[in-house]
Formats: structure tokens, sequence, C-alpha cells
């Protein structure tokens, strides 16, 4: 059984939940811009230069007509060689030393990757879908920030966590449409970078002679509004053919969908190449009720009623369904056959409702041959590896281990030689 500190959590988190629920029941929604995050949640600043953990962030707002941001996790194992790197961890934004003069003149407190690329390491990248219920949670969070600043570590990848609009100001299809959106980014980040090896970031002007004998400044693509359209951490260090979705739970479902969406684009992603998912007790619905939807629907943390109030405020009247495909993954009506998903490590909880449905879905994704193992973890509960107070316990410090091992087998460079 869990502990009693997660029992006694569990009563004030669900009463707080339902509080919450029903307060956005009663709100106005319809906001075309959307909200990404709630107030109450604590929010862990961004700090672009390396911190003690060895992990420097940094957030990205990519959509003007939405509220659509990223938080990018870039580990220290990227530089080939830290020692080269001056300040590498100094963590004082009002530091003198720590003040870099970037390619527009501005002064830049964090890292910048050098300019020829030859102390940055290659490194696989994570795309991460938070949970919350489609109501909550975000990509800057403190429990989402610590999070992914240890998958960034275990797993050696830079983690683009997705800061996807919320419900109910923005219902379905809004989640998904954002991380199909941040998933397109990539691509097109990979190729801007590309463009810009080829062109060889000439200087205009300066030392070696120059267009017009100008001050030596870097040459860039830039976008219409005359900012630098490539990132430069994943320019540096992304390696877009080595890509792993994370989902969740309700980001599992995000990411389970965002995995079809890569098999129909195919070769119109390149070079994006989704090699496998990851979904962390996924929020999986269905009509037909599972024994563990009877059995645990007064479980900890997120009961069944709670959760089905949070998937009638992310699904409008006309679509809410209980077999809705963004809720039942072995709905009939799935456009991409089983076979063709990616390898799928499931994370679940032993006292869980949601659990029966999630392992079902693997099940059926081993009969079709897909690499589809099942975690599961004793005296756990929904989200124990994610949620704030939960982090630190050594279920969740586990499953982060378990989850590097597993996705190393295929973002690994030399292959399949890590396994269980």
């Amino acid at each position: 059984m869990p502990s009693v500190t997660v029992k006694l959590y569990s009563v004030l988190f669900k009463f707080l939940l339902k509080r919450k629920l029903q307060a956005l029941v009663e709100s106005n929604d319809g906001a075309n811009y959307g909200v990404v995050s709630r107030p109450d949640e604590t929010i862990a600043a961004a700090n672009p230069s390396f911190s003690d953990d060895g992990v420097a962030t940094k957030d990205l707002h990519i959509d003007p007509l939405t509220s659509l941001s990223l938080r990018i996790f870039l580990p220290d194992s990227a530089i080939i060689s830290p020692e080269s790197v001056p300040n590498l961890r100094v963590r004082l934004p009002s530091s003198k030393s720590l003040k870099k003069v970037s390619d527009s003149g501005v002064a830049y407190g964090g890292y910048l990757p050098e300019r020829k690329g030859r102390n940055c390491r290659k490194l696989p990248v994570i795309l991460q879908f938070h949970g919350g219920g489609w109501v909550s949670g975000g990509s800057d969070t403190a429990a989402n920030d610590t999070f992914c600043r240890r998958v960034a570590k275990s797993c050696d990848a830079v983690v683009v966590a997705v800061g996807y609009r919320l419900a109910p100001e923005s219902r379905y299809p809004a989640a998904f449409e954002d991380g199909v959106k941040v998933l397109n980014w990539l691509g097109k980040q990979a190729n801007l970078a590309e463009c810009d090896r080829l062109s060889g970031n000439r200087r205009i002007g300066g030392e070696g002679g120059g267009v017009g004998g100008g001050d030596g400044r870097r040459r860039q693509i830039v976008d219409g509004f005359g900012s630098s359209m490539v990132e430069p951490w994943l320019a540096a260090h992304g390696d877009p053919s080595r890509c792993v979705l994370l989902g969740v739970s309700c980001g599992a479902n995000i990411a389970n969908y965002i995995a079809q969406y890569s098999v129909e684009a195919g070769k119109l992603l390149d070079p994006i190449r989704v090699v496998a998912q990851v979904l962390m007790y996924p929020f999986f619905i269905g009509s037909t009720p599972t024994r563990s939807e009877i059995t645990l629907r007064n479980s900890y943390i997120y009961d069944k009623s709670m959760a089905l109030l949070a998937w009638k405020l992310f699904l409008s009247e006309e679509d809410f369904n209980l077999d809705h495909p963004s809720g039942n993954p072995l709905n009939l009506a799935r456009e991409v056959p089983l076979k063709y998903m990616p390898p799928t490590l499931t994370i679940v909880a032993e006292h869980d409702w949601m659990r029966d449905r999630a392992i079902a879905y693997s099940e059926e994704l081993r009969k079709v041959n897909v690499d589809a193992p099942v975690l599961d973890y004793k005296d756990t509960v929904h989200e124990f590896a994610t949620l704030d107070v939960l982090l630190k316990t050594p279920e969740a410090q586990a499953c982060s281990e378990d989850i590097a091992i597993w996705m190393k087998k295929y973002i690994s460079l030399r292959g399949y030689e890590l396994s269980y």
C-alpha cells in the first residue's frame, strides 16, 4: 500500500483538484490565444547557464498566434570539453564573468555554442508533454522542470518540454495541434540549421574579405521580423534522427497521437525520425470498464469521477464520448495500424484506476511485434514519478533510470547494445 504521507497528500490533492475543476466548469472559456499554465502553479525560472545539476534551460515562444511555448533542457554532456568553455557553471546573471556578447551585440547571460561546433556533441531529442488532466500543469512548473532535468541527465539528451494550450480555454484538438506544430517546428529547425551550416555562416565583411568591407557580423537566416530563426542549442546539439516522445498522464495521449502523426507523415518530417515513445500512466479511457476502473475507481490522486470531469472540460459537448480517439487508443476508427507504431514503453502504477487500459494497449502492440514492454511499479499511485511531492522517492528515481535504460536501445549511436 502507498505510504501514510501519500494517502494524506492524496486527500488534499483531490480536494483542491475538485475545487479547481468546478471553478473551471463555471468559468468562461473560449480564449483563442489560450493559456499554458495556471496562476496557482509554482514556476521554476529558466537558467540558460549550466546550474549545479549540469543542465541549462531556456524558454521559447514559437507561435505568434497562440500561447504555445517550449522549455529546452540541455545537459552539459553536450559539451565535448567542458573545461574549454569559460564560466560553464556560473549561475549569477548579474556576474560580469557570465556576460557574453551575442551576434546582435546584446549581452547574453547564458551558454552559447561555439560557432563552428567543434566543441559540440549531437544528442538525441526528447519531446516531452506534461500531465495535469488537460487543465493544469506546464512546461515550466517546478515539478516538470525537476523531472525534465532528471531525464536530460539520465538519458544524455536534449529535452524539449511542450507548454501546450490548456482546457477549457482551448479544448480538443488544441493540445494535439500544438504537439504537431512543435514536431514540425523541430523539423524546420533542423533544416534551417543545415542551411546555415552549408552557407558556412559567412561573415559580412571582417577579416579575409567580405561584402562591402563590413563590420564582421555573422550572416544568419532570419524571419520576416528580422530575428534569428535558428535556435542555437538545437542547431549545435540536437540530432533530429533520434527523436523520442515522452508523455505524462494526458501528455501520454498527446505523445501517442504525435507518434501516429509521424507514421502518417513519413518522409515529410525529414530529418525528424521518431524512434520510440514512452507513455507514463497514460490518461486512457473507454466505454467498456476494465477491472481496474471498477476496483480502483476511488483510487489515490486522480479518481475516476474527477478524471471524467476533466475529460468533459477537454472535449466539447458534441465531441464527448468515452471512446473518443483522443482517449481510447484502441478505437476501431484509428487510421494508423498498430504494427506501424514506434517502440513503446508503458509505465503504470499499482494503485491507478487507468492502469489496465494502458496495459491492454501495450499488449495489442506486442501482438503485432512492436517492442512494447510494461513497467509496473508496486505501491505507487498515478503520477508517482512526476508529482512534486513524490519526485524524491526511490520509486520516482528508479523510474527515471529504467526509462533511460530502455530508451538508450533506440537513441544510442552504437545500436541496440543496451537492453534488459
